[in-house]
C-alpha cells in the first residue's frame, strides 16, 4: 500500500477539501485527486463520495480510516526506531550485573530525557565491535586487547572504566574477616570462575592476572548461573571468587557473603566504550562527555594492569 496515498487520504479528511489538503502537502490538488483515486483503485472501494458542497467519507472510507491513521503512526514508529537523532541510544553492556550497566544507568538518572535502549549482546570483544562497526548498536563496553593500529578504520575506543577487583567469599572462608587481601595471599586459596569462555577479552584478563600472581583460576564445572555459585561459595570453606567492585550481586541474608578488597596491588579490569566515529546520533557525545566526567584517576595506590590495557 502506497504510504503517501494514505497520508493523502488522512489529511483530505482532516482538511475537508482536497484543496486545504493539496495546501498542507505542499502538492497540487490534481495531485491529490491522483493519489486518492489510486488508493481507491487498489482497495477496490470508494473512500469519498463528492458533491458541490464538498467530500465526504463513505461507509469504507469510515471503516478505513482509524487503519490509516495507524499506518502512520507505524511508519513513524519505524522511522524512528533506526534514525539517529530520533531514535534511542542503543548501547551494549554485555551484562545488566557489571560496572558498564551501573555507569550507564547514572547518565539516565543525568539526562533523564535522553532515551536509551540497553541491550546485552552475548559477544566478545571482536564480536561486539563487528556489531558497532555494522550499525547494531551505537556503543559497546569492553576490555581492548589489541593496538588502535590494529582496529578498524572507522572504530574509536577510549577507557572510560578503570573496575577494581573484590574477592567474594562466604563466613567459613579463612579469608572472610580480612580487611583486605593482597594478589600474593589469593596464590593460596581456589579462585572459581566456571564456564569462563576461551579467547575472550576477560579470559585472556585472567591469564595475565593469574601469571602474574601465580593464582590458580579454576574453571571446572557446569554453569547453573550466578545464584548457584553464590549458594555454593555460601557453603564453602574452600571456594572464592572474583567480582568488579561495581558488579551488583543479590544473595539472602543468610548466606552471609563477603566482599573483600584487593590491594597492593590493585589489579585493573580495564574498560573502553567503542563506537564508530561517523555515528551522527546526538546522544553519543553526551554519552561520552559524561562518561570521561566520572573517569576519576585512580587512588595513590600500587595498581596492576595487564600489559595490553591501553
Amino acid at each position: 500500500m502506497n504510504l503517501d496515498a494514505v497520508r493523502t487520504f488522512v489529511a483530505a479528511v482532516d482538511a475537508g477539501q482536497f484543496q486545504d489538503a493539496a495546501a498542507a502537502l505542499s502538492i497540487t490538488q490534481q495531485a491529490v485527486s491522483k493519489r486518492i483515486a489510486a488508493l481507491e483503485k487498489d482497495l477496490g472501494v470508494r473512500l469519498f463520495t463528492r458533491t458541490a458542497r464538498g467530500t465526504h467519507l463513505t461507509v469504507d472510507g469510515q471503516t478505513f480510516l482509524p487503519h490509516a491513521r495507524e499506518l502512520l503512526r507505524a511508519e513513524a514508529r519505524a522511522d524512528a526506531s533506526v534514525r539517529p537523532g530520533r531514535r534511542a541510544l542503543r548501547v551494549d553492556v554485555h551484562s545488566r550485573r557489571i560496572a558498564p550497566a551501573v555507569l550507564l544507568q547514572d547518565f539516565h538518572r543525568a539526562h533523564p530525557r535522553i532515551e536509551l535502549d540497553v541491550v546485552t549482546l552475548d559477544a566478545d570483544v571482536h564480536a561486539a565491535m563487528a556489531a558497532v562497526e555494522a550499525g547494531t548498536v551505537d556503543a559497546t563496553f569492553h576490555a581492548v586487547t589489541v593496538a588502535a593500529r590494529h582496529l578498524p578504520a572507522a572504530i574509536r575506543t577510549t577507557r572510560v572504566i578503570d573496575e577494581h577487583h573484590e574477592l567474594l567469599v562466604g563466613p567459613r572462608h579463612a579469608l572472610a574477616n580480612a580487611r583486605s587481601v593482597t594478589p600474593a595471599q589469593l596464590a593460596e586459596h581456589r579462585i572459581w570462575m566456571p564456564g569462563m569462555a576461551p579467547g575472550t577479552e576477560w579470559a585472556d584478563y585472567y591469564d595475565e592476572l593469574a601469571a602474574a600472581f601465580g593464582l590458580t583460576i579454576d574453571l571446572v564445572g557446569p554453569v547453573f548461573g550466578n545464584e548457584a555459585l553464590l549458594a555454593e561459595i555460601a557453603d564453602s570453606a574452600e571456594l572464592a571468587t572474583l567480582a568488579g567492585v561495581r558488579t551488583r550481586y543479590l544473595w539472602p541474608d543468610s548466606y552471609d557473603l563477603r566482599r573483600v578488597p584487593v590491594r597492593d596491588p590493585a589489579p585493573i579490569y580495564p574498560m573502553s566504550l567503542i563506537w564508530r566515529d561517523d555515528n551522527p546520533h546526538p546522544a553519543l557525545g553526551a554519552l561520552r562527555d559524561y562518561l570521561a566526567s566520572r573517569r576519576v584517576p585512580a587512588p595513590d595506590i600500587e595498581v596492576w594492569l595487564p600489559p595490553w590495557a591501553p
